[in-house]
């Protein structure tokens, strides 16, 4: 069976993670994605090098799956060239700001002057309404304006996570909208506009909290890694390393207390619910770690398995790449020019019969500028003068 988004094709004019992996998880479900970035390859493509000439780590993860066009579509020609490939498109994903989507032709309007049916996915830090829709941003502007930050960490120091959850819950949440718009285009026949934001997206994954504060005005403070509404649920010492055990619920805390010889617990009005053990996790955290400091890692986390208490090892990036569980999720690409394969995770989710699947490595730069222009018009002699203006 063909994949989902078979015969869809999606112009990728996105920067960093937002745009790209939106873009990336569209070309996983088959659509024709046209990575298209400026000539000497856009900033994106160098974050975190692992390359000799620069190419960066996430530069794999976020361009599978598609080709590579490079373009100056400042210059009139390379305007027109954006004009010809809107026509033949069904989306274009942009998270740029507003005013430089007006000057490049991409707003919608713009668009769907050339092609009524396109969709634009695009996101930015703010959103185009309230105070700060003009402001930039990143990743973890959107993390410590979400009450999320503030919560992470010791008492004395607020803690954002290392990792850019933010960048790719706008990513995955604007390529779930755009599916939507794609289905409201099959019924109506015209495209419209998908807009993200970071700090929507921080506020969504944070919600609960906030609507906390909101009803109870608790004044929630930094914990370090105690949950707020369950204990154990912490981070704990092994022999050799570290491990996350989460009791949730009566019945695990039960199963907890039996088998760290804590079955008197069950009576003590301190932990008789979820949010009691809460309160008093610093007990109940220390007598985990005392049951965990006789145990290797691999130890405590076999026994938690076998008594069905959710535990997992706190493991490196190194310690990632060994793991045989996460060895199932993670699938060799090759580049030209890396010494080994880059280890991406393939599609994030699966479906069972129209597969999302890798099907593509990463392109280099401008890898498939004259294939692209070829179907779109262009001739060898044009696409080489066009060449010889820094246009492509």
């Amino acid at each position: 069976m063909t994949q989902v988004l078979e015969g869809i094709r999606v112009l990728d004019f996105g920067r960093y993670i937002a745009g790209p992996f939106c873009a990336a998880l569209l070309g996983d479900l088959g659509a024709d994605v046209i990575r298209i970035e400026r000539v000497g390859g856009g900033e994106d493509r160098y974050v975190s090098p692992v390359m000799a000439d620069g190419t960066g780590a996430g530069f794999f993860q976020m361009n599978r799956n598609k080709r590579s066009l490079t373009l100056n579509p400042t210059l009139p020609e390379g305007r027109e060239i954006v004009k010809k490939l809107v026509a033949t498109a069904d989306v274009v994903v942009a998270n740029l700001p507003a005013p430089t989507l007006k000057a490049m032709g991409l707003d919608l309007d713009s668009l769907h002057a050339i092609n009524p049916q396109i969709v634009l996915a695009t996101a930015s830090a703010f959103g185009s309404e309230g105070p700060y829709s003009e402001r930039v941003g990143f990743d973890g502007i959107g993390q410590v304006m979400s009450g999320g930050t503030y919560l992470t960490g010791q008492p004395d120091m607020p803690q954002r996570c290392i990792v850019p959850y933010v960048d790719f819950a706008t990513a995955t949440n604007c390529a779930f909208g755009t599916l939507a718009a794609l289905m409201a285009r099959a019924k109506t026949g015209k495209g419209q506009m998908v807009e993200g934001s970071l700090l929507r997206s921080a506020l969504t994954v944070s919600n609960t909290y906030v609507i906390e504060e909101d009803i109870l005005a608790l004044d929630r403070q930094r914990r370090g890694n105690r949950a707020y509404n369950a204990g154990p649920s912490d981070i704990f010492k092994t022999k050799d390393g570290w491990i996350l055990a989460q009791v949730v619920g009566n019945n695990l805390f039960k199963r907890w207390a039996t088998l760290v010889g804590c079955e008197d617990w069950l009576t003590d009005p301190r932990f008789k619910d979820d949010d009691s053990r809460a309160n008093n996790g610093e007990v109940i955290s220390e007598k985990m770690n005392e049951w965990c400091a006789d145990y290797t890692s691999a130890e405590a986390i076999a026994i938690l398995a076998e008594n069905r208490i959710p535990a997992g090892e706190v493991l490196s990036p190194r310690d990632v790449l060994q793991d045989p569980q996460a060895q199932t999720m993670l699938l060799a690409q090759d580049y030209p020019g890396l010494e080994k394969p880059a280890q991406v995770v393939g599609p994030p989710a699966q479906l069972s019969d129209t597969p999302a699947v890798f099907h593509r490595r990463a392109p280099t730069e401008g890898e498939h500028t004259d294939e692209v222009l070829g179907e779109i018009g262009f001739g060898a002699a044009e696409i080489a003068e066009l060449r010889s203006k820094q246009v492509i």
